[in-house]
């Protein structure tokens, strides 16, 4: 499982309806506006290297609104919660 960060400045009119748009995209487990240097903030969680250039690239950035993106990958989660057991059967 690949995971990242993307960071996005965004036109503030549509920070809400992007925050929504980019909630429903698969691949997208979280969607949050912030404070700070970047508007919203997109918790990517997909299989490969590969889907994550086509998502971030062919998916989030073309957004109408979103200005420019900063995308961060992750190496390592260092967490209390265990992200695994989150996703498994049954829960």
């Amino acid at each position: 499982m690949v995971t990242a960060i993307v960071l996005m400045t965004v036109d503030g009119k549509l920070l809400n309806t992007l925050a929504e748009q980019l909630a429903n995209i698969d691949g997208v487990s979280e969607c949050y506006s912030v404070g700070g240097s970047y508007d919203l903030v997109a918790i990517i969680r997909v299989p490969t290297n590969d889907a994550l250039a086509q998502l971030v690239t062919e998916h989030i950035a073309p957004q109408d609104g979103i200005l420019s993106t900063e995308t961060l990958l992750a190496f390592k989660a260092h967490s209390q919660h265990d992200l695994e057991s989150m996703f498994s059967v049954g829960l």
